[in-house]
């Protein structure tokens, strides 16, 4: 066969138009991707700019070869050349998906595995082309003179298959640059019609495979140099700035140095609503509270899906080449580092806070039996020993609350359902209630965590029936728009000038009780991430309401009214 090919009867003319175009093109495309090196090194990520030099220096060779296959005086020197654009054309595989994993923020392109089977791979396809003169099963060639003088190549099923597996991964390439054209709000039509250019040349293979009117070449390196052109030379800002705002997990906004929003990524705008449509207005206007993080390097705390998220603001510089284009304003979720900064914050004020009852509360029943205790042994009198048990019963109380101070104000990691008329009738069962009466208006299920929403309400009860008196009415119900639930008694009320200070640890009204009752009610109401308020109700007794952020409502026990269908009410929880 290569000796057939080498004793080709005549030279390839060169004077017919469509073979001058060919040469046009190819060599355009060779001159492209080499005149492209220079801004390409001007990419300031390190690996998106080794895979794009990678590209453009490959492609750039392989169109060069093109040319020499169709200019080339002798049927061997085609043929070599021929040969050679092969080799080369198969490694612009490797360079392009470096460069579509690097510029989308991956890491394929350093995984070792992926670089060894890649380089195994095209080893043994260089392989098989470099020995098909002796096998003939890769391509043949033979001499024709349409649609002008050149060297028929005929591709052979091996050559097909080496084709579509490497069209294959190119689109594994162009499908990463996709999805990060999906992430940003950038308009990347520009770059959608330049990353389509670069398959176009898919449908010309195709064209010349099947009509004599066209070379059976490929025509990738003519893509290659489009899409090069394109990025480095009209769209260069654009290109680096959708590599900016894309990868990234974290909200991320890229702002001119004139503190002009440039573009941003889907988790910013899922964020920020404002910023859609805001594409070339002022950071400080659409998003303040960003503008001022960034001058204050203060935690920016955001609500998302009905709770708090917590964001450290950093920004950086970047260019390309010497020209600043401006910053990059990255959001890093730091909300469990925050959350359990708060939690440790919230644990020492209660320690403080415990200390000083301790050290205060306990100290005097305390100072009581140790004086009692001393004058019964001096004096042989065991009456003053009812003092001391008195003292010590007083201590127990304390120690038992300030137990359960500590540990209700724990967060909260999971909640139930929790019927409210249920839980508030389990807890009338566990309280002395005398011979208070209990009125549940209507029912609401709750999530919640069931045994501190059972404490909360016994403490709620016990309180009402301690100020309220023996006989005290209790009403239970849910707040309107079921946003919450209600406690209210029909006692005496408690005075405006106190309500702020019921909560209080230690405030008490009451000569028996310890003043922690109601602490550990806004201890339990707080873990929740509820509000709680108190006020005085139609009736002038004390009336607890308790804003759960929106629950669902049972009308069944509705009072007056006949039963009607469940209603529910979906609400993010506070």
């Amino acid at each position: 066969m290569l000796t057939k090919l080498l004793t080709a009867p005549e030279p390839v003319q060169t004077s017919i138009p469509l073979f001058e175009i060919y040469l046009v093109v190819f060599g355009a495309a060779a001159v492209a991707c080499f005149a492209s090196l220079s801004r390409a090194a001007e990419i300031t990520n390190n690996d998106t700019r080794r895979g794009l030099v990678a590209l453009l220096v490959t492609s750039g060779l392989w169109a060069t070869f093109h040319v020499g296959y169709l200019a080339a005086p002798t049927a061997e020197l085609q043929y070599g050349f021929y040969m050679a654009g092969l080799i080369v054309g198969l490694s612009t595989v490797g360079p392009w998906l470096y460069f579509c994993s690097a510029y989308t923020g991956r890491t394929l392109h350093r995984n070792p595995t992926y670089q060894q089977a890649a380089v195994g791979l095209y080893l043994s396809i260089v392989a098989v082309k470099l020995t098909n003169p002796f096998h003939g099963l890769y391509f043949t060639a033979r001499p024709v003179e349409t649609p002008f003088p050149h060297l028929l190549i005929e591709h052979g099923a091996l050559h097909w298959a080496a084709m579509g597996l490497a069209y294959a991964l190119a689109v594994v390439g162009i499908f990463m640059l996709f999805e990060l054209f999906a992430q940003v709000d950038y308009d990347t039509t520009p770059f959608v019609i330049l990353v389509g250019l670069t398959a176009l040349p898919v449908v010309l293979d195709i064209v010349g495979f099947v009509s004599p009117q066209f070379l059976d070449v490929s025509y990738s390196s003519v893509g290659v140099a489009v899409f090069a052109v394109g990025v480095l030379f009209i769209y260069t800002d654009q290109f680096q700035t959708i590599q900016l705002a894309g990868p990234y997990d974290d909200p991320v906004i890229v702002v001119d140095d004139e503190q002009g929003i440039r573009d941003y990524n889907q988790a910013a705008l899922s964020l920020f609503p404002a910023l859609e449509d805001a594409i070339d207005a002022e950071l400080s206007s659409v998003v303040p509270r960003i503008a001022v993080a960034l001058t204050t390097d203060n935690t920016l705390e955001c609500r998302s899906n009905g709770e708090s998220r917590y964001f450290s603001v950093s920004s950086n510089h970047f260019s390309t080449g010497k020209a600043q284009l401006g910053q990059i304003v990255l959001l890093q979720d730091i909300t469990e580092q925050e959350r359990y900064r708060i939690d440790l914050e919230n644990q020492n004020t209660r320690l403080e806070k415990f200390t000083g009852i301790v050290s205060h509360d306990l100290r005097n029943p305390l100072n009581i039996a140790q004086g009692n205790i001393d004058l019964a042994i001096e004096t042989g009198d065991d009456d003053t020993l009812d003092t001391v048990k008195t003292a010590l019963d007083r201590m127990e109380e304390l120690i038992a609350d300030l137990l359960a101070l500590a540990r209700q104000g724990k967060p909260i990691d999971e909640t139930e359902r929790v019927s409210l008329a249920e839980l508030v009738e389990s807890c009338w069962k566990m309280v002395d209630v005398a011979e208070a009466q209990l009125d549940i208006e209507a029912d609401l299920t709750l999530d919640a965590d069931p045994d501190r929403l059972q404490q909360l309400l016994e403490n709620l009860i016990r309180n009402a029936v301690e100020h309220g008196g023996e006989s005290v009415t209790i009403s239970v119900g849910p707040l309107a728009d079921d946003r919450g639930f209600y406690l209210e008694d029909d006692g005496p009320g408690i005075p405006e000038d106190t309500q702020d200070d019921v909560f209080d640890s230690g405030y008490t009204t009451s000569r028996n009780g310890t003043g922690f009752g109601l602490s550990i009610v806004k201890e339990i109401v707080d873990a929740h991430g509820w509000t709680i308020r108190v006020t005085n109700g139609d009736s002038g007794g004390a009336r607890f309401e308790i804003e759960t952020g929106g629950q669902s409502r049972d009308e069944t026990t509705e009072k007056g009214d006949e039963t009607e269908p469940e209603q529910e009410a979906t609400v993010d929880r506070v």
